[in-house]
């Protein structure tokens, strides 16, 4: 049996603002039965994997309002439409850690597809340097924190950290962090 996609009828953005929309569709399923679907549409986002030269990997922990507690993950940062992946990546490195560094794009995921569009390119950063450019965002704190694979690894396995985009860019970048490159 194939899978038959939804029939868009009607799409409404109901909000708008820098970063993302909230859209507002009615659809027809497969089935004949009309629905509505509620989305956010947004620019992308990226997250970065930085790696030192002594194999450490930096990550930031930040304070995140809606869960209202500290929350650390891998440097990110998301998208305004047209904004190139890449670009976002290396300023957002060095906005976030100080850093600058060579990057790779490793892969690509969707954060939560039942509700946004929104796809993110995780990338692995390696010969950092401190960076001279002095990029801050206002609206943003963070405490750096270096840890080796394995205190990431436990981190990871004890829930102290539990971002699903930290969690889902680890999960890509494993087979890039256990080689013989690292």
């Amino acid at each position: 049996m194939a899978l038959k996609p939804w029939k868009k009828l009607k799409s409404e953005v109901r909000f708008k603002n820098a970063y993302w929309e909230y859209v507002y569709d009615n659809c027809e399923l497969p089935n004949g039965l009309l629905h509505e679907y509620h989305s956010v549409h947004t620019g992308g986002s990226v997250m970065i994997v930085p790696m030192l030269e002594n194999g450490n990997l930096l990550l930031v922990n930040q304070y995140r309002y809606l869960n209202d507690r500290l929350s650390i993950e891998f440097p990110a940062g998301g998208m305004k439409p047209g904004e190139i992946p890449d670009e976002i990546a290396r300023k957002e490195l060095i906005e976030e850690t100080g850093f600058d560094g060579d990057i790779e794009k490793i892969g690509i995921f969707n954060p939560y597809n039942g509700v946004t569009d929104e796809i993110c390119h995780v990338y692995i950063a390696r010969n950092l340097k401190h960076s001279k450019a002095h990029l801050k965002d206002k609206t943003e704190e963070f405490e750096l924190i270096e840890a080796d694979k394995e205190k990431v690894g436990s981190m990871v396995s004890s829930n102290e950290i539990y971002d699903g985009m930290t969690l889902a860019a680890w999960s890509l970048a494993g087979k890039y962090l256990y080689d013989d490159k690292s």
